[in-house]
């Protein structure tokens, strides 16, 4: 069983940064793959970013490419998501996940745990 804490959501103006947080308990963080997806409200949660474990491969949605940033502290079981320029459209609940296999999957059947999930907010 794997739990995972996300922190560092609020609400913004568009253009402004929010790094959010994700701690995750056990012992072998630094073999899974982790993932950020988001759901805006009566929306389908979509895939934002994903970072793999050991090689510490990434993959990102298109439309976020250049503006957020995946990273992982495995030191401190935390992988992290630098979302810089907001735009109003990625207002969501955002939920980081974890793959047990290590990948940088998009798919969400491909992620076993999952976050309570942060708010982000950002108003035009």
């Amino acid at each position: 069983q794997v739990q995972l804490v996300e922190s560092g959501g609020g609400l913004v103006q568009a253009g402004d940064s929010l790094r959010l947080s994700c701690t995750a308990s056990g012992r072998t963080f630094s073999s899974y793959g982790m993932g950020w997806f988001r759901q805006a409200p009566e929306k389908a949660r979509e895939f934002v970013a994903a970072i793999s474990g050991r090689s510490g491969t990434t993959n990102y949605q298109d439309s976020v490419k250049g503006r957020f940033t995946i990273s992982r502290d495995n030191a401190k079981n935390t992988v992290y998501l630098q979302m810089n320029s907001l735009e109003p459209e990625d207002t969501a609940v955002y939920f980081c996940a974890v793959d047990y296999h290590g990948l940088a999957g998009r798919s969400s059947v491909m992620y076993e745990y999952w976050g309570q999930g942060t708010q982000v907010t950002v108003s035009s």
